[in-house]
């Protein structure tokens, strides 16, 4: 092989502006006619639309704060019952399609209100400790988190 015949080195050539006329790319060098964007050194800032007042301006700011660490809805072992037949495993989940939690919920506490009388298993949840000893006493069982 010689080096007349190598076909294509897979390395594209940078495009040279501003070197006269004969160039293809002289004159205006690929920048357009007059403007900001046309000028040296010209930049144009994120979000800038025109002079008209920017999207990230004509949005409402968020206010206030979440905490990382948020509060766990409660849940009444009482209500259980309720919802939920004998032998019903019970998770987060299937709190929010019964509709005892809404679902932006991001912690579940079960505490222990009420009387429970069916057996149920509950997975996945946090649990206070009266609500632990009503759900075994019922027959139920927790794995909690």
């Amino acid at each position: 092989m010689q080096v007349h015949q190598l076909v294509g080195t897979g390395r594209k050539r940078r495009k040279r502006v501003g070197r006269g006329l004969g160039s293809r790319r002289g004159t205006y060098s690929t920048r357009g006619v007059k403007g900001q964007k046309a000028r040296a050194g010209a930049r144009i800032r994120p979000g800038f639309a025109g002079g008209q007042t920017p999207l990230y301006a004509r949005l409402p700011k968020r206010r206030g704060f979440q905490s990382p660490h948020p509060k766990a809805y409660p849940v009444n072992v009482g209500s259980l019952g309720k919802h939920f037949p004998a032998g019903s495993r019970i998770t987060r989940t299937r709190l929010v399609s019964v509709g005892l939690v809404p679902k932006g919920a991001r912690r579940v506490k079960l505490l222990g209100d009420g009387d429970l009388t069916v057996a149920v298993s509950v997975q996945g949840i946090d649990v206070s400790g009266s609500a632990r000893k009503k759900i075994e006493q019922a027959g139920g069982s927790v794995n909690s988190v």
